[in-house]
């Protein structure tokens, strides 16, 4: 069966029912995994690895309550550690999952790199690219896998636009503009609150990414931002934001309101020389894609959701990448391109002037 059908195909859109959007699905290779850091997200990667058929075999967290509690509802035979240290001792786990906090995460990702484990590391990457590099070398030093995850390239509206620019089927891309209008003050209370650039930072870096994705990982001239705080919020950190990026023959343009209460709505729009994609509905779990081309416009049938297929897509392609000996889609060296974007849309908000990505190696602060 393909992953997208239609009953008003065009005749010329026929080859785009077999277009490929679904996670990867694994091969005969299957490592222990462990998990360090059970916060509420995680929720949703075990969810996708107990649906992808891999065991997870221990689980860590400072509070032991939450491992428990992760345990109970998805592996109830993995063990229970508040010592990462404990976990990456564990000869049987081969791939970890790093799914705490930046700040904490860069130590953890360099003991299991050391120990030579393959690691998963939780988006953002890092808050200073030269760090990453360090951590890439490392990994390559230790012949390990380095992943990042980005989550959002196997969410089934990105996927399916991402496939078909891979593909070739809007020729070349010259246009990417994305708005996504929705309520994120869900963070009051929690850690997240304390991201001075919530939006721009943690959020948008799943958008710079699939940027660079629809244009083929163009390098971009300039990125000009800025943020601002919507009426009558609470919350620290701003709730608007927005970003222009240039390249040498095409642009893009990246819109956040996270203040949205009535009315929410998310768009993609990729257009190239020979087709153009378009995404919306209310959210990135309630999408509908179209394709326009020559001879009309294709609506596929999407099925998933970006939670929590996306992260079966990502450690999947993780899995496989270490299975077939090549580097993955998500590679940490690759991220790095993504997370130069991101910086420099946080320093072009801090001080109002376009950046070049890679002037700034730190995540503003």
């Amino acid at each position: 069966m393909p992953n997208a059908t239609s009953n008003n195909a065009p005749p010329p859109a026929a080859k785009l029912t077999n277009l490929d959007f679904r996670p990867p699905t694994l091969g005969g290779y299957r490592p222990k995994v462990g998990l360090i850091g059970c916060g509420g997200i995680t929720g949703y990667h075990l969810d996708a690895y107990k649906n992808a058929g891999l065991q997870v075999v221990a689980l860590c967290d400072l509070d032991p309550e939450k491992a428990k509690d992760r345990a109970k509802t998805y592996y109830p035979e993995a063990k229970i550690l508040t010592n990462h240290l404990d976990l990456l001792a564990d000869e049987e786990i081969e791939v970890v999952d790093v799914a705490t906090h930046p700040k904490e995460r860069v130590a953890i990702i360099r003991d299991a790199l050391e120990r030579r484990k393959h690691v998963l590391s939780q988006k953002p990457f890092v808050l200073d690219l030269n760090v990453g590099r360090d951590l890439v070398e490392l990994a390559h030093s230790r012949d390990c896998r380095l992943a990042v995850n980005q989550n959002a390239r196997w969410a089934p509206h990105f996927s399916l636009g991402r496939v078909a620019v891979e593909q070739g089927l809007l020729g070349d891309v010259f246009a990417v503009h994305m708005g996504c209008h929705w309520d994120h003050t869900w963070v009051a209370g929690t850690e997240f609150e304390n991201i001075k650039h919530l939006v721009l930072y943690d959020y948008a870096i799943h958008w710079f990414d699939m940027v660079r994705c629809y244009l083929g990982g163009a390098e971009a001239r300039r990125v000009f931002a800025s943020t601002a705080r919507a009426p009558g919020q609470s919350l620290m950190p701003s709730l608007l934001g927005q970003a222009l990026i240039e390249f040498d023959d095409a642009q893009s343009t990246l819109s956040f309101d996270a203040a949205v209460n009535h009315g929410p709505l998310e768009e993609t729009f990729v257009a190239g020389t020979n087709a153009s994609f378009h995404s919306t509905g209310t959210g990135n779990n309630d999408q509908t894609c179209y394709l326009s081309i020559d001879g009309g416009t294709w609506s596929p049938e999407l099925s998933g959701r970006w939670f929590p297929d996306g992260f079966q897509g990502t450690m999947s392609e993780l899995v496989l990448a270490i299975e077939e000996g090549r580097p993955s889609q998500i590679d940490a060296s690759d991220n790095l391109h993504s997370l130069a974007l991101c910086f420099a849309a946080i320093h072009s908000a801090e001080t109002g002037t376009p950046v070049r990505p890679y002037e700034v190696v730190r995540c503003p602060e």
